[in-house]
């Protein structure tokens, strides 16, 4: 019997995700645990492997489309085999095998109704309740403003077909006429000038969802500041040559995670995470610091665990490890999640101050911007020193500003004196 693949979570509460490459066509061998899709969610791309040897009878979605959890993306199973997977007795049902996920059996969903999916060549269809439609149609549908579940189907065992609402559509009341010149002009113009529209998917979809949660959630504050790292700049500089010699790849945000593990150990405060529901402020005993990354789809936020634990060349070589995996998109899910402050360097693009967004649930963020030569008065004489702008932003019914500036004071005291740095390793 085949096997009606369904999209598993593949993360925490995953809701949906974005085909974004089939490795597999109708008609293709399977080996069990060959990958046979590419789908991307929660800013990682991943492949999915199948969960059975047997023959591809179908595929359920096109690439780029977003599927939810639980939808029938793919049909299993043997050669010229006329499969039906439909709605049956409930004594039978509990007989079947439960669906095989990424990491194991899922449990079925109960609300999902059940799929209808006909001989190979077809369409899959899922039976929602009274409503038998062709995702085609649904699409058709909407576009023409029509509820499908006003319409009788001439298809199938009820089906609506292209027909039936292309016919309903006939019958609708016009709408007001729009002049022919402004029809043609919408789509790529407004009244200043060409316009090109851009549907919001994929991983920016995923950002711009994490960045008005954390917004419309968190009271944001925010407090700037700047550090003279004129003396760890030497310490880099010294250290950089032993770190190539080991192939890696120092920069500054070594010490400065250690800076902030430093700073957090005193003010635990800012390495929590609030609990809406239950009224809690829950103060993480662990430092896993995440690293804004930028690339060519988005921002991402890979986390270092354990970050107390390493030195500063293992800090680096699992920095260099994250940032390559997050910019070519193999990175795994896993490394996304799990942080409890985050770094951000805007000062790499040639940023001095800004005002980050926190990564929700986590309590604070802190930005580094572009070193610059600055005068300085030191014992009376004016001198000119390294400085590194900082801004940090916070949650507001965690964290008081006087607490925050504490905070930064010790980021800074050891930014400034990297033998303590050094001593905490």
């Amino acid at each position: 019997m085949a096997l009606a693949f369904k999209l598993p979570d593949l993360g925490e509460g995953l809701t949906e995700a974005e085909i974004v490459k089939w490795l597999v066509k109708a008609g293709d061998n399977v080996e069990e645990g060959q990958a046979f899709v590419q789908v991307e969610t929660d800013k990682a791309v991943i492949e999915i492997p199948s969960p059975r040897k047997g023959v591809i009878l179908q595929l359920g979605a096109s690439e780029g489309e977003t599927v939810p959890v639980g939808k029938v993306i793919i049909l299993i199973g043997e050669a010229g085999e006329e499969a039906k997977v439909e709605g049956e007795p409930a004594e039978e049902k509990a007989k079947q095998r439960p669906s095989v996920g990424v990491v194991g059996e899922l449990e079925e969903a109960p609300e999902e109704p059940p799929a209808q999916i006909g001989r190979k060549g077809e369409e899959i269809t899922i039976d929602r309740g009274a409503i038998l439609a062709v995702p085609m149609v649904r699409k058709m549908a909407s576009d023409l403003k029509l509820d499908l579940r006003t319409l009788k189907g001439t298809g199938p065992q009820g089906r609506i077909t292209k027909e039936d609402v292309l016919k309903a559509a006939s019958k609708k009341p016009a709408e007001k006429e729009i002049p022919a010149q402004e029809v043609k002009a919408a789509p790529k113009s407004d009244a200043y000038g060409f316009i090109e529209r851009l549907p919001l998917r994929g991983m920016r979809k995923k950002i711009a969802q994490a960045m008005s949660k954390s917004k419309s959630t968190i009271p944001h504050a925010a407090g700037i500041d700047e550090a003279d790292i004129t003396q760890l700049i030497g310490l880099k500089a010294k250290a950089k040559e032993r770190a190539a010699s080991k192939g890696i790849h120092l920069t500054f945000l070594p010490f400065v995670i250690k800076a902030v593990i430093a700073a957090l150990q005193e003010h635990p405060y800012l390495n929590s995470s609030f609990d809406d529901e239950a009224g809690e402020i829950i103060l993480k005993k662990y430092y896993n610091i995440g690293v804004a990354v930028d690339t060519k789809d988005g921002l991402m936020v890979p986390v270092v665990k354990n970050a107390k634990g390493k030195n500063i060349f293992q800090l680096a070589a699992e920095l260099g490890g994250l940032s390559e995996k997050a910019r070519a998109r193999t990175i795994d899910l896993a490394d996304l999640k799990g942080g409890t402050f985050t770094i951000t360097n805007f000062g790499a693009m040639g940023g001095i101050y800004g005002f980050p967004i926190i990564h929700h649930p986590e309590v604070a963020i802190l930005g580094m911007g572009k070193i610059l030569d600055k005068p300085v008065v030191l014992d009376g004489k004016i001198e000119v020193r390294k400085m590194l702008p900082l801004s940090l932003s916070f949650d507001h019914r965690v964290v008081d500003g006087a607490e925050a500036v504490r905070f930064m004071n010790t980021v800074i005291e050891f930014l400034e004196d990297p033998g303590l740095i050094l001593m905490e390793e």
